[in-house]
């Protein structure tokens, strides 16, 4: 019997592979809106992220959304994200 294969997704803040369902989906809808996907089914470019905090800090220090989505991104919008991250994460 075959094994199942595990879709493997790269981490935006640490640059790890972990199983898609272990991380959480960041997406920039199509009217580019930037926000938690956590159900992983929003239309639109999306970028992953573990679920700790200090991942989460790596990317913003980096800025490795805005080049992810080509898009500037608030501060505001970063600490929705992180209030959003700390809450459900």
């Amino acid at each position: 019997m075959q094994k199942k294969r595990i879709p493997m997704r790269m981490c935006t803040g640490c640059g790890e592979q972990h199983p898609k369902r272990e991380l959480i989906r960041v997406v920039k809808s199509p009217e580019g809106e930037i926000s938690l996907d956590l159900t992983g089914r929003k239309p639109g470019r999306g970028a992953y992220l573990c679920k700790n905090i200090e991942c989460f800090q790596k990317a913003r220090k980096a800025k490795r959304f805005e080049r992810t989505f080509s898009t500037a991104i608030s501060d505001e919008i970063y600490d929705r994200l992180e209030e959003e991250l700390k809450k459900d994460g």
